[in-house]
């Protein structure tokens, strides 16, 4: 059996921000007095950071692959403007608009990556260049000015609550409900995939560490959805955020295409010699960008109510923040779904917090800047310890 030392050695990367976050949480909860584990904070720490987590799920693929994309923020920016002009300004019904919204993200995730892929543009310079190319016609469609506000319907994609089926006055039950399933659920696919280890051979953890680790995460589990039933419930946007988590974290760790993304940035000469269309797959990344980002922007539009010209302004280095922080590697083939939504989490503790303390938006910058440093310098120390 594997021993703790021998597993946390392994997962030094997701363990190590994971302890990182709970620190963080702790110090800003007692440096708050209690303020930042309020349900109401909690809810608008999910809200707050709903739209970076979205688009570390496409950010993390093309950073394994060794890429990069800086032009997330002005996309968000272009597809929330071009929301808010059709919404308000035409009366276009929201419903065709965000599927239009899907279909033009996609479409500009794939001339990103076309040029990236099959033109051997490096990625740097042709985001950098889509950056200020959606930022500019950003301020175009909004002519400087802000546009609002739009149909309630469409504000629910962010600020709306899934409904409570019992309609009890006190806490939200179904909330409390969906946080025993998804309880249930997790230590069912543990216990299943620790059987199936054992079946075919592999190490397993003590099964003591197995119970510790299942009933801390329950714990967390009800907890969590404890606080959000003591406010509204659970938002509609985290219900859309645990589908696109569950999704992710089975194409990176289960799927064909998820293997082929790893090794495309660990050797491209390998993967490319071993059968893999290297070039298609860098193209498929972007694409996936594209739509994650104009989803991004639909999700920010509808929790601000109106399209903004600086809308999403710097979001692209939270973003791709929250994915070093969480483990990936710069150089590519490096990182997990849940290590980078560990560092957005961690990213928006610290925001949250030093706001709730009144940290100024200069010293904020700092600490994140220093917190990203330190984490990829961690990442180098790992790697020459273990070369």
């Amino acid at each position: 059996m594997k021993t703790l030392s021998t597993l946390f050695k392994n997962n030094v990367r997701e363990y190590g921000m994971l302890i990182a976050l709970i620190a963080v949480m702790v110090f800003f909860q007692v440096q708050t007095q209690g303020v930042l584990m309020k349900p109401v904070n909690i809810t608008n720490l999910v809200l707050q950071n709903s739209y970076v987590i979205t688009m570390a799920m496409g950010m993390l693929l093309i950073i394994i692959t060794g890429g990069i994309d800086l032009s997330v923020g002005s996309v968000v920016a272009v597809i929330g403007a071009l929301a808010g002009v059709l919404i308000v300004r035409y009366d276009a019904n929201w419903g065709l608009v965000v599927a239009l919204s899907l279909v033009l993200g996609a479409a500009i995730g794939a001339f990103h990556g076309y040029s990236v892929a099959y033109l051997k543009i490096p990625a740097f310079i042709v985001t950098l260049a889509g950056m200020l190319i959606f930022r500019g016609l950003t301020i175009a469609l909004l002519r400087g000015e802000s546009v609002g506000p739009f149909p309630r319907g469409f504000q629910n994609i962010s600020s709306g609550f899934i409904p409570d089926l019992f309609q009890n006055e006190g806490l939200h039950i179904t909330t409390l409900l969906i946080g025993v399933l998804l309880s249930v659920l997790l230590i069912f696919l543990d216990a299943r995939g620790r059987k199936n280890q054992q079946k075919y051979g592999f190490e397993v953890t003590p099964f003591y560490f197995f119970v510790v680790k299942n009933i801390a995460i329950t714990i967390a589990v009800m907890g969590f959805c404890y606080l959000m039933a003591s406010y509204k419930g659970l938002p509609n946007v985290l219900v859309l955020l645990f589908v696109l988590i569950t999704f992710y974290a089975f194409i990176t760790s289960s799927s064909v295409i998820g293997r082929r993304i790893y090794a495309m940035g660990g050797n491209e000469k390998a993967a490319r010699l071993s059968g893999v269309n290297t070039p298609r797959l860098l193209f498929y990344t972007f694409i996936n960008m594209g739509v994650l980002a104009s989803l991004a922007g639909l999700i920010v539009a509808a929790r601000l109510n109106s399209s903004t010209p600086n809308a999403g302004d710097g979001m692209e280095l939270d973003v791709i923040a929250a994915c070093f922080i969480g483990g990936a590697s710069p150089s590519g083939g490096v990182g997990k779904v849940i290590g980078a939504l560990v560092g957005a989490f961690l990213i928006g503790v610290l925001n949250n917090g030093m706001s709730i303390m009144g940290v100024g938006i200069d010293w904020q910058k700092v600490v994140k800047g220093i917190v990203l440093l330190l984490a990829v310098l961690f990442d180098v120390y790992n790697k020459n310890k273990n070369a």
